[in-house]
């Protein structure tokens, strides 16, 4: 199977185009299990859908080809750093690159570099493509994200049918193709994995807040990397599942502010006790 790419200003120009589009069906695919009838697209995309399988295990025997085209297993990427997971396919002239490049944009903020705190890897669909392609897509993502070092640490991975169907079944990925356009039809979004391998959350759009992906990161990690300012900002923003997206929990912020007024006022009554009585 093949697909061949448009010319890249003509490229440009549909993805520009179609931009609008593209938010319509997020805002139409379910982003929960649970919303799944009710938000389900009609007709062709009736099958498109990305629902959430949190805490699900991501089989390590999966076998895929790396971008040198050897025989690699999901676990062989699973150790002691949390990783993000996206499904794409790399000859996809729309969709899948506004994904990436939003991803990219995020990660290029972040002060965790890819490799050190935690690893990429990127899942053809399309079981026609070859390690050449994701040789191909791996060094213009590498070159744009402007950290040699990350080269060990984000993987482009292509796999036969049988392979790709078990990991998207997993992990709730269901997506269509159209052999009229000779494309495939999904959602958007991206997920983080544990070290060990199982799904901690899920990111929908194709844009992706740089605090939402380091929270993200920072829980799947239990913890190990990150600031205490990430444990205060894990204090006061809750993953909401239906959204995939941290937003603020005001009862807890309201407790911080209460706990940071009380040290405040008992900080000042020391100072002020010790002034007024002087020690000899």
């Amino acid at each position: 199977m093949t697909h061949k790419c448009p010319h890249r200003l003509c490229l440009f120009a549909r993805r520009t185009a179609l931009l609008s589009l593209f938010s319509a069906l997020l805002l139409a695919v379910p982003v929960g299990a649970h919303h799944q009838e009710q938000h389900r697209p009609p007709g062709g995309l009736a099958t498109i859908a990305f629902e959430q399988r949190l805490d699900a295990q991501i089989p390590s025997d999966l076998t895929f080809r790396d971008e040198a085209g050897h025989t690699v297993h999901l676990g062989d990427y699973f150790s002691h750093r949390p990783v993000l997971l996206t499904l794409n396919y790399y000859e996809c002239p729309m969709l899948c690159p506004l994904v990436l490049e939003g991803l990219l944009r995020s990660l290029r903020v972040l002060s965790f570099t890819i490799g050190e705190q935690f690893d990429v890897v990127t899942v053809s669909i399309a079981p026609g493509e070859t390690p050449a392609l994701a040789v191909a897509t791996k060094a213009r993502y590498m070159r744009d994200y402007g950290r040699p070092e990350a080269a060990t640490g984000w993987y482009f991975l292509t796999g036969d049918q049988a392979s790709i169907q078990r990991l998207t079944e997993v992990v709730g990925f269901r997506y269509a193709y159209d052999a009229a356009k000779d494309q495939y039809a999904h959602a958007a979004g991206i997920m983080v994995l544990t070290p060990q391998g199982k799904i901690a959350r899920y990111i929908y759009g194709i844009e992706f807040s740089p605090r939402d992906l380091r929270l993200a990161l920072v829980e799947a990690a239990a913890k190990t990397i990150g600031s205490p300012v990430d444990q205060l900002l894990l204090f006061c923003y809750q993953y909401d599942p239906t959204t995939g997206r941290y937003t603020l929990v005001v009862r807890r912020t309201l407790q911080l502010v209460s706990l940071a007024t009380v040290l405040g006022l008992a900080a000042f009554m020391i100072v002020m006790f010790r002034r007024d009585h002087p020690q000899h």
